[in-house]
């Protein structure tokens, strides 16, 4: 298995293909193992660009160094990892709390990013947002199993008539949960609170990578709204809003996503760069 040291810890990463010009780093959101690009993104990315994936602190294969996490000390713990695998300079996609950990790269390590895609996330939460992830802490912290926290979560992250099909939702459930959770739910206690303190609203034009925004139509956990901000807000973006998808538009909608994000990172580059 491959680790990185990032800060003294051991970080589980994984580099997919051997194309050339700039390398993409994907951030996985909350709850999660960077796995979960697998299906979906990796085959794909890795055609068109070397394509990192790895475990945030805590989750996965990566050592947890205990006490409080934020967006911002992930976004260290990417760019150390950049460091250790002697990478200058990637074009990064995060979703959710990825996205969060994407833009305070962006702010806090200008140097390492070169575009920016940012899914299903936020600046700043609302009190909607605020209110559900204070729920799922205390979830994560009264020892819910870990099947209820995936149901919990699949609710505000895939549209209705995915949720019909319930073959499909045990085989998810199944995904998160036959090789024991990826993260423990203190884990992902911290990681609510990560995302419940993440504000960037104020530092959003400070961003001048070229950014693309990507939001699923249906996402009720980061609506719209939220996306329009993030566009409004960092100057040059890109909004692109996905009409068949929820929160998890890159799965619901796997082809149209890749193709975005795809076309996005191609743009303005010769096949070289």
């Amino acid at each position: 298995m491959p680790f990185a040291s990032v800060q003294g810890r051991k970080v589980y990463y994984e580099l997919h293909g051997e194309a050339g010009g700039v390398p993409l780093v994907l951030v996985m959101g909350m709850g999660g193992s960077c796995r979960g690009w697998l299906p979906l993104q990796v085959p794909e990315f890795s055609q068109r660009r070397r394509t990192l994936i790895f475990d945030h602190r805590g989750a996965g294969g990566s050592e947890d160094p205990g006490g409080p996490f934020t967006t911002r000390g992930m976004a260290d713990d990417t760019a150390g990892l950049l460091d250790a695998l002697g990478i200058e300079r990637a074009d990064v996609l995060g979703v959710f709390m990825g996205g969060m950990v994407a833009q305070e790269l962006a702010l806090g390590h200008p140097g390492r990013v070169d575009r920016l895609v940012l899914v299903g996330t936020y600046a700043r939460p609302d009190a909607k947002r605020r209110l559900l992830l204070q729920h799922w802490h205390a979830l994560a912290r009264s020892g819910a199993r870990v099947e209820t926290l995936v149901r919990e979560r699949l609710l505000w992250t895939l549209q209705d008539d995915t949720l019909e099909q319930q073959d499909l939702i045990d085989a998810m459930v199944e995904f998160f949960t036959r090789d024991g959770a990826p993260l423990s739910e203190d884990v992902f206690a911290r990681q609510c609170e990560a995302c419940l303190h993440h504000d960037a609203a104020d530092r959003l034009r400070q961003i001048r990578q070229r950014t693309l925004v990507i939001c699923g139509r249906q996402d009720t956990l980061t609506p719209p709204k939220f996306h329009r901000e993030l566009a409004d807000e960092i100057p040059g973006a890109h909004l692109v809003t996905i009409a068949h998808g929820a929160h998890l538009v890159m799965a619901e909608s796997a082809e149209s996503f890749n193709r975005a994000v795809l076309q996005f990172l191609s743009e303005g580059r010769d096949r070289s760069s």
